[in-house]
Parts: C-alpha cells; sequence; structure tokens
C-alpha cells in the first residue's frame, strides 16, 4: 500500500485502530471464556483442560497464522490471488489432517498422558474440547487469507466488523450452552470458539468480494512476474516454521507446567493469566499488518512506524502493570475472572513477571514487519528458534533443577525467551531498513 504523502502518526493510528480493536475483541474471549468455565461444575480440571485444547489447536493453526501478512504482501493481481487462495486451500486441508492425526486415541494418550502427564480428569476432558476444535485451523487459514487481501486494500474497518460477528456469535453460544445444556466447560468453551471463528470466517468472505472482483479484473502486465507456486513456498515456508515454533512453545509450556511443582494450580491459572497478558499483547500483534503495510515502496515510512511503535509499547506496558501491580490485580481475577481467593493470588506472580511481553509484542511486530516487508522471511524464523530454546532452557532448570512452582518458571522462561528474540533482530532491523531504502 503506497502512501502518496508523508505518513502521520494520525494515519498510522487510524490504519492501526480497526485492527488493534479486533486483535483487543479476540483478546476478550479467553477471560470470558474462563470466566464461565469457573463457574461450572468442577472448574479446576475445566480450566486446565480447555487450557490445554486450546495450547494444542493453536499448534495445529500454527501454519496458517501468517496468510494474512502473505496476501498483503504477495496478493497484487489476478494470477497472484488466484494461486495463493489455492496454496491456502492446500494448507488448511493439512492442517485439519494434522489434528484428526493427533484425536486419535492413542496418538492423544500419548501426547497428552504420557508426554504433558495429565491427569485422566484433564486428559478425558482434553480430548473432548480438542474434537470440537476440529474444524478451527482450516477456518482461521480460511479466514486470515481473506482479511489479508481486505487490509491491502485499506479496507481494515472491515475486517474489525466481522470480528465483531465473531465476537456476538461466540458468547451467545457459550451463554446458551452454558444455560441450556450438560456439557462440561472445557467443552462449552471449544464450541463457542468454534461457532465464533467460523461465522467470522464466512463474514471476511463476504465483506471481501468487492476487493477479490477489483483483483479478478486485474491480469498481470508481465507474465514473467507472475507469482509462482515456488516463490510462495520459499517466501511462506520460513513464516509458517516461525509461527510453529513459537504457538508450538505453548504445549510446551503445558508439558513443563504439567510436571513443575503444584502443577494442578498452575495448569488452572496459567490460561487466565496467558488472557489477561493476551488482552495488551493483541494491541502489538495487530502492528505487524500495519508496518508491512504502509512501509512504502522503498521503505521511506520506516521512521514514522518506528516511532509510533515505541509509543505503543511504552502505553501497553503500563496499562498491564496497573493491573498486575495494583490491587486491581485481585478485583480481575477474582471478580472478572471468577477464581477462588487462593487461586487469585496465586496468579499474581506470574503476572508481574510478563509486564513487560505486551511491550516487547509490539518491537517484535514492527522487526517482522520490517523484514517481511523486504522479503527477508528468514531471519524471522531464526530469531523464533532463539526465543524457543531461550525458554525450554529456563523451563528446564527451574522445574527440573530449582523445582520452581510450574506457573512461575513459565512466566520466567517466557520472558527470557522474548527477550532473546528481540535482541537478535535488533541489528538486522537496520540492514533491512537500508535495503529498503536501497
Amino acid at each position: 500500500m503506497t502512501q502518496s504523502s508523508p505518513l502521520t502518526q494520525r494515519r498510522i493510528f487510524l490504519f492501526w485502530l480497526p485492527l488493534a480493536a479486533t486483535w483487543l475483541m479476540m483478546s476478550v474471549e479467553g477471560p470470558f471464556l474462563a470466566a464461565i468455565i469457573a463457574r461450572l461444575s468442577s472448574p479446576e480440571y475445566n480450566l486446565a483442560a480447555f487450557g490445554v485444547a486450546f495450547s494444542l489447536a493453536l499448534l495445529a493453526e500454527a501454519p496458517v497464522i501468517m496468510m494474512m501478512s502473505a496476501a498483503i504482501a504477495l496478493v497484487t493481481d489476478r494470477a497472484s490471488y488466484l494461486r495463493l487462495r489455492a496454496f491456502t486451500h492446500a494448507l488448511n486441508a493439512a492442517v485439519t489432517l494434522a489434528l484428526g492425526f493427533l484425536l486419535l486415541p492413542p496418538v492423544f494418550d500419548f501426547v497428552g498422558r504420557t508426554l504433558i502427564g495429565l491427569p485422566d480428569e484433564v486428559a478425558e476432558r482434553t480430548w473432548l474440547a480438542l474434537l470440537v476444535l476440529l474444524p478451527w485451523p482450516a477456518t482461521i487459514g480460511f479466514r486470515r487469507f481473506y482479511q489479508g487481501v481486505l487490509i491491502g486494500h485499506g479496507q481494515t474497518r472491515r475486517v474489525a466488523y466481522g470480528t465483531i460477528v465473531r465476537l456476538v456469535t461466540m458468547s451467545t453460544v457459550a451463554l446458551l450452552l452454558a444455560r441450556l445444556s450438560e456439557f462440561e466447560g472445557a467443552m462449552i468453551g471449544a464450541a463457542a470458539l468454534s461457532a465464533g471463528v467460523t461465522a467470522e470466517a464466512l463474514a471476511s468472505r463476504v465483506m471481501a468480494s468487492q476487493a477479490v472482483r477489483s483483483l479478478m479484473a486485474q491480469a498481470s502486465a508481465d507474465t514473467s512476474e507472475t507469482l509462482k507456486y515456488a516463490e510462495i513456498v520459499r517466501f511462506y515456508t520460513p513464516l509458517a516454521l516461525t509461527t510453529v515454533l513459537a504457538l508450538g512453545v505453548h504445549p510446551l509450556v503445558t508439558f513443563f507446567v504439567g510436571h513443575g511443582r503444584l502443577a494442578l494450580e498452575s495448569l488452572a491459572v496459567l490460561p487466565v493469566v496467558n488472557s489477561l497478558v493476551f488482552v495488551f499483547r493483541s494491541l502489538g500483534l495487530a502492528y505487524q499488518e500495519v508496518g508491512i503495510a504502509l512501509m512504502g515502496d522503498h521503505g521511506e515510512n520506516f521512521v514514522p512506524l518506528r516511532r509510533f511503535a515505541w509509543s505503543l509499547g511504552l502505553v501497553v506496558v503500563a496499562g498491564l502493570g496497573l493491573i498486575a501491580w495494583t490491587p486491581l490485580g485481585r478485583i480481575w481475577f477474582e471478580l472478572i475472572s471468577g477464581l477462588s481467593p487462593e487461586l487469585a493470588q496465586f496468579a499474581l506472580v506470574p503476572s508481574k513477571i510478563l509486564v513487560l511481553i505486551p511491550g516487547l509484542a509490539v518491537l517484535l511486530s514492527f522487526q517482522r514487519a520490517v523484514l517481511v516487508h523486504a522479503k527477508r522471511t528468514m531471519p524471522v524464523t531464526a530469531a523464533t528458534i532463539i526465543e524457543v530454546v531461550g525458554i525450554v532452557s529456563v523451563l528446564s532448570v527451574g522445574i527440573f533443577v530449582l523445582d520452581t512452582v510450574g506457573v512461575v518458571a513459565a512466566a520466567l522462561a517466557l520472558l527470557v525467551g522474548r527477550l532473546g528474540a528481540n535482541t537478535y533482530l535488533a541489528p538486522i532491523l537496520g540492514d533491512s531498513h537500508s535495503s529498503n531504502k536501497s
């Protein structure tokens, strides 16, 4: 998306705001569903099962997450639209088959009971919730492809409208099932998520119709420049690997926490703490697509985009800190999330440790945006490898050597890993910015 005039902070804000609202609305899902589950029967078992099922579903979804960024960067005409769409469909089929394989009872027993070490009460509920989440990965891939098309055409508000459809559907299904069905909390949460994202995917396709018609009318001026499948694979493979590694951290963290001290309490509060952090982290996640779309053909908007990133990072760190480090934390965890006073107190320490994560998420989104815009996707993967190695190293020492409480070790590991990724990408940013301008 080329800018015809200097990029101001106001223009960045107005472009970012609908995307931030989209992520912010999605971030409400976790606390909302956790609050419902916490108020139903067997809350500790169901909160733990829902958290594990969601982590595994996120891992299955990982290869399609970057489809939004790919659509923004690669879809410019009829040929590129059709080829990336076909690539998306193939990828969606593959991730669905992978999740279905995990659901085979012998495979799930090995992963859930043997590797993660889930108690029987949690493992059974996790399998049922994961079964309900089977449509989730492909639906996400379909949605993110068309959201990328919308963003590439400057229609960021329509992305937010789709998320409103998702939230209304999700909350309606959750409340109706909680009131009228005999399902347990973990299944209710999974059903609500699946219904919501399906509705959003359909809405995104409908709203992208105008943009699709515009693309279908644009023939490539030079057939030698037509996007090839090999180019898509080269561009997208590092991005897919990045999200597989990043989201693979969730079940890895669950594995370590399940073997740590106070495992059940840690598994119960982990999704609640993650949901709170995600509320503020989500505002930074939206910035990656903003950076890709607004950077300019030659990276001329790097400086104003960097300035906005620093401002946004300070705001989100202050926001989470206001909750984690003040009495608002007890209000959030007890009154809003529905945790018992004991579990609420248990959740405060990891929340305080993770205060810097939202700001680091803004920085990482901007760093990735510069690299993706420059078509340099390999360093993005390398940074994620560094992050995962840092997380696993800290968790290994914290759980198996120092016998740290599971959720506390997880929080420390996530912070150290993210700092490693940001630090690695810091010098690369300057090189990519220079190559963009040249």
